[in-house]
């Protein structure tokens, strides 16, 4: 997939009203739009970039479900994040970073930028919009903000609202953040590495399950004194996320997804969620303790001409990612033109 930078050179307002003078998006795409082709968009996760190939590479890529020589397969990075799009790495008006100056971003934010992006490449509809997390939380609003756009939706692992659950752990992550004096110093773009080091480490609990660590972690002696197996894989995932990602866009990202409520001045979620007219696949993971199985159950039970379904998996939420074969199997059964 090829990888382009468009900038809107006029004012973008966010919606908590401040605004910066031009933004940039980044996308990842086959560069085969045609008005006769479908077009599949794909809505990254919170630290993933806008090439699905990378981290979705068993559902995309050449003659796989997401074929990315027959259809049209695109996906733009989120504002905020550090891959491309602006966010707090980018030059302020001083040319300096904007640290934790960057303006709030909600995903109704991100989702009007992107159908900016969408309307200068001429995209007339999208055939399958999706994504996990809160890559479901930007189908979601795709499909509310622009119902005669989006013809088919599938939503993984997400809901309609953030729960107390959800931003009692993204609370959490960004209190480790500030915890790393670094973090607030804001004097480089590594600043806060070690927070998000210790952040990314309680994110991953969220993600995960007791039985897959049980799976993954235990510890290969009978007699060990002292559990370290687990520590050490914490360690790893949180120097792997700081080797690749900067702390101020986590902040950013993480605010983000607490931002995240159809029914914000639609009469509340059930109402907004009424709007949608694509037709919809709900996918739940049983291990799930971020987004509990509830809460798809919910999606599906307030979307006309919704369907359910449910990914088994010993990993949580990440099962989204991991999953694959599952998520593969799900959508050739109710998507005929992906067969």
């Amino acid at each position: 997939m090829k990888r382009e930078l468009y900038t809107i050179n006029t004012p973008f307002v966010f919606e908590s009203g401040e605004k910066i003078a031009s933004l940039d998006i980044c996308y990842h795409h086959t560069a085969n739009y045609s008005p006769d082709k479908k077009v599949i968009w794909i809505c990254h996760a919170l630290t993933a970039n806008s090439n699905p190939q990378e981290w979705w590479d068993g559902l995309t890529g050449p003659g796989k479900l997401f074929d990315t020589e027959k259809f049209y397969i695109i996906c733009a990075n989120m504002i905020g994040s550090c891959y491309g799009s602006s966010g707090p790495s980018s030059p302020g008006k001083d040319g300096k970073p904007y640290f934790l100056t960057f303006p709030q971003v909600t995903v109704r934010d991100i989702v009007r930028a992107h159908n900016i992006l969408r309307e200068h490449l001429g995209i007339r509809s999208i055939d399958v919009m999706t994504g996990g997390s809160i890559g479901g939380f930007q189908a979601l609003e795709w499909s509310i903000m622009y119902p005669d756009i989006v013809k088919n939706l599938v939503l993984i692992a997400c809901n309609a609202r953030v729960s107390p659950w959800g931003t009692a752990w993204n609370e959490s992550q960004r209190m480790a953040l500030f915890a790393d004096f670094t973090f607030e110093e804001q004097n480089n773009i590594d600043g806060g590495k070690s927070g998000l080091e210790a952040a990314r480490s309680i994110a991953l609990i969220s993600y995960r399950s007791f039985e897959g660590y049980g799976t993954t972690q235990q510890e290969p002696q009978t007699d060990t004194l002292f559990a370290k197996k687990a520590g050490s894989y914490q360690q790893y995932q949180g120097k792997k996320l700081s080797d690749r990602f900067d702390a101020y866009s986590y902040y950013t990202l993480t605010k983000s997804v607490d931002s995240h409520n159809v029914g914000r001045g639609r009469g509340g979620t059930v109402k907004a969620l009424g709007q949608i007219e694509a037709s919809t696949i709900v996918i739940g993971i049983d291990s799930d303790n971020l987004f509990p199985v509830e809460e798809q159950k919910f999606l599906f039970n307030n979307i006309k001409n919704a369907k359910f379904d449910v990914i088994t998996s010993l990993f949580g939420h990440d099962g989204f990612l991991l999953e694959w074969e599952q998520t593969e199997n799900i959508l050739k059964k109710q998507i005929n033109f992906l067969n």
